[in-house]
């Protein structure tokens, strides 16, 4: 179990909005706010940021078995989702800062650079996660960053580091190849990821 906590940390390690625009634009006066406007054709449209509205059927339960089962998803959603945004921006950060560099021995050691920061930041926290909480954060980072976390242990690290980190969550029973799948096998993972991001969990 400790080996496979390390292989989730050694992946972790690895890799202005809409709103604020309008509301810089209101003015409020006696009460009423004054919406931004464009002019199109002669008529006069206002600019108006509507909130998005999440709505799911209320969930059934068939036994007291499934809903300690969903609400153990959610605590342990709540646990690693925040670790699956960081490595969507630090990915995205390695990927670009990559981009800009002229060699190979130039992204080794940036690589090594970051990893050191993470594991500074979080290693404490990741070796705590359970085997299952690993699992989630496999799924909830090919989500957010869009590649699984096999592949960007082969981009980052190479294939060999890939592999051998592929057999270890093998041995424990994950596969960092896993794909998140929203419309089947993680429909309900995906809606309860929206519900957490709007606030509703």
């Amino acid at each position: 179990m400790k080996n496979f906590r390390f292989t989730i940390l050694f992946l972790f390690l690895g890799f202005g909005s809409i709103f604020n625009v309008y509301a810089q634009n209101q003015i409020v006066i006696d009460g009423y706010t004054i919406l931004p406007i464009t002019v199109i054709d002669g008529d006069t449209l206002p600019h108006a940021l509507i909130p998005q509205i999440v709505v799911f059927p209320t969930r059934k339960f068939t036994s007291n078995r499934d809903f300690r089962q969903y609400q153990r998803l959610i605590r342990n959603l709540k646990i690693v989702y925040p670790y699956a945004v960081i490595a969507r921006v630090k990915i995205s950060e390695m990927d670009a800062h990559f981009r800009s560099l002229d060699n190979d021995l130039e992204r080794k050691a940036y690589a090594k650079q970051v990893e050191k920061e993470l594991r500074d930041e979080f290693e404490g926290q990741l070796v705590e996660l359970t085997i299952t909480q690993g699992r989630l954060l496999i799924k909830l980072i090919d989500r957010e960053v869009g590649r699984t976390s096999y592949d960007i242990i082969k981009e980052i690290r190479g294939g060999v580091s890939a592999v051998f980190w592929q057999a270890v969550a093998r041995i424990f029973g994950s596969n960092l190849k896993s794909q998140f799948d929203s419309a089947s096998e993680d429909k309900l993972l995906n809606e309860l990821i929206i519900l957490h991001e709007h606030g509703l969990l």
